[in-house]
């Protein structure tokens, strides 16, 4: 039995509530840039220079605004180079902050591993300092909270939302099942009640035959 389109909506509807209730399974920890400091270039060709940030496996984003040393640059985290990156576990990246080379391979700042657990401060800051090179604060709200799950507890959690997804659905088919049955029963009842009428009508019509009512009307 193929089930309403009035009822797709609501199968929609359930499945939004689910995902929006279990913000882990789909979403992850935004990285930001709070500001940056840089102690000095590596290009000496150019007046300025091209900044950029890195993880492996993922785009490069360029720090536009960042030209100059001995400069603080601070940021809201609405730029449009930003976010950084995101994290959707506890795992870390390894990440860098580099600076593009018009000639050789582009100069490295600095590579570290990047992890969830570095935005320990309360309002989720980590700040990274190299020495003679930068310095960085990153911003990860959420990561405070990735960083305190546990791996088990997550796979366990991930498993009990799922029952839930299921047996939400399994619950709506039956209902609809059940609703359809109530529904099918009830027009096959409206048919027998119109035959048997009907057949009624067709037994008094002959009833009138034998005593000749007919032909006397």
């Amino acid at each position: 039995m193929s089930i309403p389109n009035s009822r797709v909506p609501l199968l929609l509807f359930i499945s939004l509530m689910f995902f929006t209730s279990f913000p882990g399974l789909t979403l992850g920890a935004v990285v930001s840039l709070r500001s940056i400091e840089i102690f000095k270039t590596h290009e000496w060709l150019k007046a300025t220079t091209t900044v950029y940030f890195l993880c492996k496996g993922e785009n490069m984003t360029v720090l536009l605004d960042v030209k100059r040393p001995h400069a603080i640059y601070a940021f809201n985290g609405q730029e449009s180079w930003q976010p950084l990156s995101n994290f959707s576990s506890k795992k870390c990246k390894r990440c860098g902050l580099y600076e593009e080379d018009s000639i050789t391979l582009d100069d490295v700042f600095d590579e570290w591993e990047f992890c969830p657990s570095d935005f320990a401060a309360p309002d989720g800051e980590y700040i990274r300092f190299k020495e003679k090179e930068f310095n960085a604060t990153f911003l990860c709200p959420e990561c405070l909270s990735l960083a305190g799950v546990d791996e088990h507890d997550d796979g366990k959690g991930m498993h009990i939302a799922v029952v839930v997804l299921l047996s939400v659905l399994v619950s709506i088919i039956l209902i609809l099942g059940v609703v359809g049955a109530i529904k099918f029963w009830r027009k096959k009842l409206r048919e027998q009640d119109r035959a048997r009428l009907l057949k009624l009508f067709e037994d008094d019509d002959d009833i009138g035959d034998e005593l000749g009512l007919g032909s006397a009307i």
